[in-house]
């Protein structure tokens, strides 16, 4: 039963960023742009938020809008929130104004503000939508800006467009072939196997992530950070594969995720440069959340949407202190120490918070979700669990080898003045705030993610089951 919200909170948040990205592209001064953009993102995160509150107090299983303007344009209901998409929605919202805030002078002239709301409603549209073709569309779309990007910046974006293409085609015929076959047929399991290679593509499963670090080398630090972060490629999992596929599909999803994850961090621990070493410790912690959302069992699942949730903050934090680093010192080499502490302490001290939430650090947001991933992959193949808490600690040793790389040695001398700006500062201040209070008081998010699995798990499970669906859920409880 889908139940209305008090207010179309929904519309809003996509309507603010569609209307500000068209006012925006009109505008010719760039510090003029930065300001109305981060008016609309502010709204944006103002209805977000508002929706996420106005479904937890309706208490419904899902929700939408009561003016119902886009069921009324396109003949269904299109817009609606769930307790999967529910925090999500203003974690999408939050990434992108805290990006937009935290833009120095020096990077203003360079960051497309009107695409960046262009693509942040793109990106509140898919986590809005349930339907499959509107999910397959909307995340086809979100594809088109970071490319066309680095077209205008004349920066080479062959191997991008190439997996994006190869994702789109492979996405849209494993879905229309998956429609077409019967339930549990051998066509119906292969059209999974296509759409779950799709989703592999997207997310930078090895070995399709040759696009991943070549995106953060070619396009602006910001707008690589806002493709990835947000992770769709896990909503497309949860959404499009969760539900019909077969348990051998998600066991080998796991075993692609599970050596991606080692893979990716035995890179990140022999970079010598700030945007690949980001870009494989990405790769690594994004596996994880795979593995866990390909785990399902109900620990397994819920450490998988807890962990989704943990480093999409961690690692934006993460990344946008590496790139307020950036604006100041250009790119980042890891050859020599740096010698950057003195000059910007503040963000050192910001780095070491969120690469230690990113990596599960006791205290921190992602730490209760790493401990229920790790428990239930142990659980169910010891091994695979191994496996996990390795690559867990080969990528704490590269987040501390980095931090002494960017922040140790001798000081760096410079006449020019290296410290925090007021922007920045409640930037940092704002993430240090959510990734402690996450760590805490963890209770309120890891009881929202073990609702979101329960009705994964329920949309999994045969609808004529419903005493095993109440076994499995109670199991994992």
């Amino acid at each position: 039963m889908i139940s209305d919200l008090h207010f179309s909170w929904l519309e809003g948040a996509i309507l603010c960023p569609l209307v500000g990205a068209a006012f925006v592209a009109t505008l010719r001064d760039s510090h003029l742009a930065r300001k109305w953009c981060l008016l609309f993102s502010g709204l944006t995160l103002l209805c977000t938020v508002g929706a996420g509150l106005d479904f937890q107090i309706s208490q419904a299983a899902e929700a939408d809008d009561p003016w119902h303007l886009v069921s009324r344009i396109f003949g269904r209901e299109l817009l609606l929130i769930d307790q999967v998409s529910a925090p999500l929605l203003p974690l999408v919202a939050l990434l992108y104004f805290l990006t937009q805030i935290a833009t120095v002078r020096t990077k203003v002239e360079r960051f497309p503000f009107a695409s960046s709301l262009l693509s942040e409603a793109v990106l509140l549209a898919t986590y809005s939508c349930k339907i499959p073709w509107g999910i397959v569309a909307l995340m086809a779309l979100g594809t088109i800006l970071p490319g066309l990007e680095m077209r205008s910046r004349r920066r080479p974006s062959q191997i991008y467009w190439t997996y994006m293409a190869l994702f789109v085609g492979l996405l849209c015929a494993g879905l229309y072939y998956l429609e077409r076959a019967e339930p549990n047929s051998t066509e119906a399991n292969w059209a999974a196997l296509v759409l779950g290679v799709a989703l592999l593509i997207r997310s930078g499963i090895a070995p399709f992530h040759s696009w991943l670090p070549d995106l953060f080398d070619r396009a602006t630090f910001g707008t690589a950070l806002l493709f990835v972060t947000p992770m769709v490629g896990a909503y497309g999992i949860v959404r499009l594969l969760v539900p019909i596929a077969p348990d051998w599909l998600l066991h080998t999803l796991a075993v692609f995720a599970i050596v991606s994850a080692l893979y990716g961090a035995s890179l990140a621990l022999i970079q010598r440069e700030a945007r690949r070493f980001f870009s494989y410790l990405f790769l690594s912690t994004a596996a994880l959340v795979v593995t866990g959302l390909s785990n399902m069992s109900h620990h397994g699942l819920t450490g998988g949407l807890c962990v989704w949730l943990s480093l999409a903050i961690s690692l934006g934090g993460l990344g946008l202190t590496l790139r307020a680093l950036e604006s100041r010192r250009g790119r980042l080499s890891m050859e020599k120490f740096q010698g950057l502490y003195n000059h910007t302490p503040n963000l050192a001290m910001c780095y070491g918070l969120t690469a230690l939430a990113a990596v599960g650090f006791p205290g921190t947001f992602g730490f209760v979700g790493s401990e229920l991933l790790v428990d239930a992959t142990v659980e169910s193949h010891p091994y695979v669990g191994i496996i996990v808490v390795l690559a867990t600690t080969i990528n704490g040793i590269a987040v501390v080898q980095t931090f002494f790389r960017l922040f140790g040695g001798a000081p760096y001398l410079t006449s020019v003045s290296f410290q925090i700006r007021t922007r920045e500062r409640y930037a940092v201040l704002l993430l240090a705030a959510v990734v402690f209070i996450g760590g805490l008081l963890p209770q309120p998010i890891v009881a929202s993610r073990s609702r979101a699995a329960e009705e994964i798990l329920r949309q999994r499970l045969p609808a004529d089951q419903p005493e095993q669906a109440h076994d499995a859920v109670a199991i994992g409880k």
